[in-house]
């Protein structure tokens, strides 16, 4: 079947990131919905706001992400993570209609020691990363024509993210601590977005295929460090007139969080290649874009 083109795509999420990569990035289609209108936490408005709209595809952008507090508040974590989503996922069943679900590196426990694939079993170790592994299959299960992109280290030039700590924090202090011995695929999320967009645009082109259905991994080309990235993001700040400061890199048990990071949570993109024909910009490029539009917006 190929899906007609006139129906809005409905991207969850609010101001998030990500839909709000996806509304700078696409076209009048998109509608961004959050709260109080679509929340996770009020199961009946996930059902209703699809019935409103009557999209051609829905971007579930939505998610719990705040990893530390989800130790304690497991019941909203699982919510926003698992429950919501499949109901999502469920109501866009009913409707027949495409859904497309962002989910984690963090469904990983990071002690593969290469590149993990979506043929890897999951192994998370916190309860985010359970939340967001049980989501997975959920959603799968409740819609035949699911795609789950898995991302990973999430920024852009707005919200708050990693590289906009980094550049604040060297803004004010001559010297900082960053954890070094992390691994991973730094993603900006407008890549995340422009994927995203490339593959609704094959949807609608070619219609619903059945290997579209199943997991996909979308992160950052290359790999690097906490300590690595903030680095990159601060030279290029510097070269926006920033005080480039000391950057020390500490290990992972110099600055505990409640919940376990994963040591090395590097992902395979070549399946998204493959499937879909995107690849994912190397993250380096990505940082020296999104620190260009930090310092300056209207480029």
């Amino acid at each position: 079947m190929t899906m007609s083109s006139t129906g809005p795509i409905l991207v969850t999420g609010g101001n998030g990131q990500l839909a709000t990569s996806l509304q700078n990035l696409g076209d009048e289609r998109i509608i961004r919905v959050g709260r109080p209108e679509f929340d996770f936490d009020h199961p009946e408005t996930i059902a209703a706001t699809v019935e409103k709209y009557k999209p051609s595809i829905v971007v579930n952008a939505a998610a719990w992400t705040a990893v530390d507090l989800a130790e304690t508040e497991k019941n909203g974590a699982d919510r926003a993570n698992n429950t919501g989503p499949t109901a999502l996922a469920a109501a866009c069943a009913k409707a027949d209609i495409p859904f497309i679900h962002v989910s984690t590196d963090y469904v990983f426990s990071g002690n593969k020691g290469t590149p993990y694939t979506e043929e890897d079993a999951t192994s998370p170790e916190t309860v985010y990363g359970n939340t967001k592994a049980e989501g997975e299959q959920a959603v799968l299960t409740s819609n035949i024509k699911s795609i789950i992109l898995r991302t990973s280290w999430v920024y852009s030039a707005h919200g708050k993210n990693f590289v906009r700590t980094m550049i604040n924090a060297g803004a004010k202090n001559p010297v900082l601590k960053v954890v070094g011995d992390q691994k991973g695929n730094p993603t900006s999320s407008d890549d995340l977005a422009e994927a995203i967009l490339a593959i609704i645009a094959l949807i609608e082109r070619d219609g619903w295929k059945p290997e579209y259905r199943g997991i996909f991994h979308a992160s950052g080309t290359g790999e690097t460090t906490w300590h690595g990235l903030a680095v990159a993001a601060l030279e290029e700040a510097a070269k926006h007139g920033q005080t480039m400061p000391q950057v020390n890199a500490i290990r992972t048990e110099d600055w505990p969080t409640p919940a376990k990071r994963p040591q090395d949570s590097r992902m395979d993109n070549s399946k998204l290649h493959r499937v879909f024909g995107v690849k994912m910009p190397d993250w380096r490029h990505s940082v020296t874009h999104i620190v260009h539009k930090l310092f300056s917006p209207e480029a």
